[in-house]
């Protein structure tokens, strides 16, 4: 592929780092979020430890959140950084000597090295959006200052937002820090005015009328008269007051709210625009960015991220989104796929796998206790459906399996579909199933559908050699109605959204 202009939406999975050295060339992109993640809610204690070069994880795995100085990646990303010998490389050799090699200075570091990637395809025109929280807020600022320059600086905005208080010796902590900076520092560079309300008084005085003001010749402000034309409002200030995404509906613990995103695109972009989110986790920069009619490029280093982002697009906007963009470092023959399912960690194969569909790994993300200790009940992923346009969302569960089947498997997926009430039940295998597997699932029977007219095989096996070749899950209004589960209650007093 190597470095190019990119000009279809596109999804990348892998390191963020080396798909922008490797795919996307100088200046091509015209506004860029991220949001990288980092545990905020660790003590400060274990951020500042001395990790004392220890091997350990690099890379964050499954949305947890955590950052290590390793051997075999940061220090060389550090030694890479000292070698340039800029005002940089002074700064966070200063920091690393001062606070020592641990999870805080290993996430500068690798911040670092992005954030220079960053602008470097960043269209003169363009602007960068980093989303953060206060735990390092004040060193990424540094380090922002000294890759895009001080006179670069345009806003730190303040997103408010109101969560449940928990009473402490402090005050509530209800707000992230994003700090805006463009390219150049000319007025030549994109910004769009947005507006807010008027204040209460103001209503109250003028209506919304456009307001005329101005001084006589020796200076005295003269009273204030209106026109006949309406006002835009109150230019945009800093602090936002945006509604956080609910726990209940959140794909995964730190989900930003698509109000948050498109209010940023709708201001640093134009029609025609290309959108970057080196972080894109769930996908709400992706999501806002389809929503407004814009090309995207979305990077994530985990097959769980790319999954959610898959089934999110479809749910949104139907089959044609599937069509709409490329991706690039995921499996896509039998022989990728087998690599990927000789991992000491089934879950990436998992989380993939369902992404073929798409279906919602069950739970909606990662990190829950159920989904790392396999306590899921015998579901790895959610699919759903409605059989009619009055009738409820109906349930399709989903099993993965890479490595030896047996009959043995279908029927517990058929057990498992039976008790949980589903509608049908979905095997995916890397291995060819036996020819018991497939009476086994024939004698399960069919899911009959009276607003159809159709039956469907209530337990159906694909395997990933078939999904490469375009099979499908069989089910009532196929074309039309699939709507990817949201996320799985976690307890019998949350109700299942669909």
């Amino acid at each position: 592929m190597g470095q190019r202009a990119i000009t279809k939406n596109t999804l990348f999975y892998g390191d963020n780092l080396d798909i922008l050295r490797q795919y996307i060339a100088d200046e091509t992109v015209d506004l860029i979020y991220l949001d990288p993640p980092f545990n905020s809610n660790r003590n400060y204690n274990v951020l500042y430890k001395d990790e004392s070069g220890q091997e350990s994880q690099s890379q964050i795995l499954a949305f947890e959140d955590t950052w290590h100085w390793s051997k075999d990646t940061t220090e060389p990303e550090f030694l890479e950084l000292q070698a340039q010998g800029d005002k940089l490389s002074e700064m966070l050799t200063a920091l690393v000597s001062v606070i020592g090699r641990n999870q805080m200075t290993a996430y500068l570091v690798m911040m670092s090295n992005r954030l220079i990637e960053l602008r470097r395809v960043l269209k003169p025109t363009g602007s960068l959006y980093l989303h953060c929280d206060p735990t390092a807020s004040h060193y990424l600022k540094m380090i922002m200052d000294m890759i895009f320059g001080l006179k670069q600086f345009r806003n730190e905005v303040i997103w408010h937002y109101r969560k449940w208080a928990i009473r402490q010796k402090q005050f509530v902590s209800n707000h992230d820090v994003i700090f805006f900076y463009s390219k150049i520092e000319s007025k030549a560079r994109t910004f769009n005015q947005l507006f807010m309300e008027r204040a209460k008084s103001t209503l109250k005085r003028f209506g919304k009328s456009k307001i005329v003001s101005g001084y006589d010749e020796t200076g005295k402000r003269l009273p204030s008269e209106t026109e006949e034309n309406d006002s835009e409002g109150v230019p945009l200030d800093d602090v936002w007051d945006i509604g956080r995404v609910p726990p209940i509906k959140q794909l995964f613990p730190t989900q930003k709210p698509i109000a948050l995103l498109e209010r940023i695109i709708s201001a640093s972009s134009n029609p025609g625009d290309i959108i970057l989110d080196p972080f894109c986790g769930c996908g709400t920069a992706v999501h806002a960015a389809q929503k407004l009619k814009l090309k995207w490029i979305g990077i994530d280093v985990t097959p769980l991220a790319t999954t959610l982002i898959k089934s999110r697009l479809y749910e949104a906007f139907g089959i044609e989104a599937k069509k709409d963009y490329d991706l690039f470092g995921e499996p896509t023959t039998l022989a990728d796929a087998e690599i990927l399912a000789q991992g000491k960690d089934r879950y990436p194969f998992q989380w993939w796998a369902l992404g073929l569909l798409p279906a919602h790994p069950h739970g909606g993300h990662g990190d829950s206790k159920e989904g790392k200790k396999g306590k899921d009940k015998g579901i790895d992923g959610i699919m759903t459906f409605k059989d009619s346009p009055t009738k409820v969302h109906k349930r399709i569960i989903v099993q993965v399996k890479s490595g030896k089947v047996s009959s043995d498997h279908i029927r517990d997926l058929h057990g498992t579909v039976e008790r949980e009430k589903a509608a049908i039940g979905v095997f995916v295998t890397l291995k060819k199933p036996t020819q018991n597997m497939e009476i086994e699932a024939l004698e399960a029977g069919r899911y009959k559908s009276e607003h159809f007219q159709r039956d469907y095989p209530k337990i159906q096996i694909l395997t990933i050699e078939q999904l490469f070749a375009g099979a499908k899950v069989q089910f009532p209004g196929t074309d039309t109605t699939l709507k990817p589960a949201q996320r799985e209650p976690q307890n019998a007093g949350e109700q299942q959204l669909l």
